[in-house]
């Protein structure tokens, strides 16, 4: 095939299947599609006459921007008017039937929409291909950022070529999970983590590197269609400059549905007010389950003409408002302010308080982040603060309330040396935290080797942390590598262990030699890396060895391994204490395996949910059976989910996938479907 032709077989394919991952649907696995990313990669070098700014290898990252250009919205991008309060909404919803002539009684139809907590954003697209991605900026002028925009994986490069011009706005957010994952980094590095997902998403977006903009694994829903020119389909559509050619909101995600575009996934076309308010309660319930952040519902006047006629202030739109959310947020005492040691030896001050509840659970700890952050909330033991559940998961102190401060507040000394080996503590230039650099504290050690035993790392059952503490304590270990010279003679003699407990216990020991690669590179505790970084490495290399003697050249060219990621690898194995404990746990006979993901088919391109408690496999078991058949394992039931695993106890999951029609399978059942 000539280099052109296979050139544009490839960005095709790769469109097609980025798109299929982002709608739950992939046909290949991880691995095939950097294969195939890899290869054009190679190609577009060798032929930079075939270039195009809407490749599928610029969601990787492409040159630096030296500057922002600005852009002029038209029409502008409006603020949207705020409800704090179900009365607040009433009154908006009586000054629209004021403004359109409607009775209290009169029919209107309203559409109901997630509010996502995320960056705005403005994309046009002209002859079906990405031509610009701006921030709302001001609402009259915004910057344009689009090469950082085409790192969003969710946003299609190419639309249907016979549509001439499309612009549409939206939300650029970041997902719970991935920025739980990017804090944490920030936090290993010692840097200051991020507030929120928004503030993650927005300092994405203003990054001068779209390579760093694509680490932070944006996402986006869009939710207003501008402007239209061209045909979708087989249905011809026209433009018009004074209104869209859409006549209804709904009518709008429909035409962004049929585009393929990432539309505002929970709505609801509405009757009355009170089918909004009970949208609104349902999604207040429900919020926790979202893998991104909403702060409230949007109500817009659905039909077009109507939203016309109502126009807008100089500010917002008249037909359409936004329920806020309350944030949750309980009062409480500081009672202590505790010192934690990290097992990279970040030291964390963590205030600890009266018992609230907050979103449903029971909090009694907040991080106060770094010794900086402390000190600009000013908080001391006795005062009473502000706790809020920041992304709905990490409780975090908002503030504190010095009108409330009791006389006998005690402010909290930083302190000089560790609070657990005693050694001076370090801060080291250009970061915000402060560790202590004793390896062989026990802090880092118990941590260190509680980690490496961990579920999502070597997976050593009964090997937590009172164990590690009691073999620590006994001087049976010293470090990871000293697990594996334990006898059961050794971890009998504990106490409240017994013979069968030890037995099992080096059992699960013995059975973790054998674990796959990616497990014992996570379980290493190398700053920055997370499960995905370790299973893309695994991925790469296919041997500890090989990643050992990696040079930085080769991992900064890595899919989604970055400069600075690249570093920690290299620093962390030119500490020879690191590669040593890696050799003896290789005589030791530790031999992880390695093998490529997707070697079977049986799950190619289906989504399988699995709910309730199983009888023959852990969860993790039964999803790498699902990855190894070229499945995807999801965590939410939807209309694209192929089947529901069902175990015991099955809750609301079963009940969502019998209503939608997803076909329900045994665990007995699967296990036939695999052949396993």
């Amino acid at each position: 095939m000539k280099p052109k032709a296979e050139i544009e077989k490839l960005r095709a394919e790769l469109e097609r299947h980025n798109r299929l991952y982002y709608e739950g649907n992939p046909e290949i696995s991880d691995y095939e599609f950097d294969q195939r990313l890899r290869r054009l990669q190679e190609l577009e070098a060798a032929h930079p006459e075939f270039s195009d700014p809407n490749s599928p290898t610029q969601r990787v990252g492409g040159a630096p921007i030296e500057s922002f250009p600005t852009v002029i919205h038209d029409p502008p991008m409006l603020s949207i008017e705020n409800a704090y309060s179900l009365d607040e909404l009433r009154e908006w919803d009586e000054r629209v039937r004021r403004g359109l002539g409607r009775g209290e009684t009169d029919p209107i139809e309203y559409e109901a929409e997630l509010k996502i907590d995320g960056v705005s954003i403005s994309l046009l697209y002209e002859n079906g291909a990405l031509a610009r991605g701006a921030t709302r900026g001001d609402g009259a002028r915004g910057d344009d950022v689009t090469p950082n925009v085409r790192t969003v994986r969710a946003l299609p490069l190419k639309l249907d070529p016979t549509v001439k011009r499309l612009e549409v706005r939206g939300e650029i957010y970041i997902a719970k999970r991935d920025f739980a994952r990017h804090n944490e980094s920030l936090e290993e590095a010692g840097q200051e983590p991020l507030a929120n997902p928004r503030n993650a998403a927005a300092g994405a977006l203003r990054q001068k590197d779209p390579k760093l903009v694509a680490q932070r694994r944006l996402s986006a829903f869009l939710y207003h269609v501008v402007s239209v020119t061209g045909a979708t389909g087989s249905r011809p559509v026209e433009a018009r400059r004074s209104s869209s050619p859409i006549d209804s909101q709904w009518a709008a995600y429909e035409l962004m549905e049929r585009l393929k575009l990432p539309a505002n996934p929970e709505r609801r076309l509405c009757t009355t007010l009170d089918e909004v308010i009970a949208f609104i309660e349902e999604m207040r319930e429900r919020r926790h389950d979202l893998d991104f952040e909403i702060d409230g519902i949007v109500v817009k006047i659905n039909r077009r003409e109507e939203q016309l006629e109502l126009g807008a202030t100089s500010k917002a739109p008249r037909w359409v408002v936004a329920f806020k959310y309350p944030p949750e947020a309980a009062e409480t005492i500081v009672r202590r302010i505790n010192v934690y040691v990290g097992r990279t030896g970040v030291v964390t001050p963590v205030a600890e308080f009266d018992p609230v509840h907050i979103g449903g659970t029971k909090v009694v700890n907040a991080s106060l982040h770094n010794f900086e952050e402390l000190e600009r909330k000013d908080a001391r033991i006795g005062d009473t603060i502000l706790v809020e559940k920041g992304g709905d998961i990490i409780p975090k102190v908002v503030r504190v309330l010095l009108e409330r401060r009791p006389a006998d507040a005690v402010a909290f000394e930083v302190p000089t040396s560790c609070p657990v080996c005693g050694e001076p503590l370090h801060k080291f230039e250009d970061e915000v935290a402060i560790r202590c650099i004793n390896q062989g504290c026990p802090a880092i050690v118990l941590q260190s080797i509680t980690h490496f035993a961990s579920r999502k790392a070597m997976d050593i059952e009964g090997l937590g942390w009172q164990t590690v503490t009691a073999l620590l304590d006994a001087k049976l270990i010293t470090d990871t590598a000293s697990i594996y010279e334990l006898t059961e003679e050794q971890v009998a003699a504990l106490e409240r262990k017994g013979e069968k407990s030890a037995k099992k216990l080096i059992e699960n020991i013995q059975g973790s030699k054998k674990n796959e690669l990616s497990r014992l590179i996570f379980g290493l505790g190398i700053p920055m890396i997370g499960e995905r970084a370790a299973k893309i490495l695994a991925e790469h290399f296919g041997s500890i060895e090989a990643l050992m003697d990696a040079r930085t050249e080769e991992l900064v060219g890595i899919h989604e391994i970055g400069p600075k990621v690249a570093e920690s690898i290299t620093s962390y194995f030119a500490v020879p204490a690191n590669r040593e404990r890696i050799e003896k746990m290789k005589r030791l006979g530790v031999a992880p395996t390695h093998v490529a993901r997707a070697t079977g088919d049986r799950l190619a391109g289906k989504t399988v949910v699995v709910t309730g408690t199983l009888t023959k496999f852990s969860r993790d078991e039964i999803h790498k059976i699902i990855e190894r058949e070229g499945g995807k394992a999801s965590g939410s039931v939807s209309s694209k989910t192929s089947y529901v695993l069902a175990g015991e106890a099955a809750g609301s999951k079963l009940d969502k996938a019998k209503s939608l029609g997803v076909t329900v399978l045994s665990e007995d059942e699967f296990l036939a479907l695999v052949g396993a």
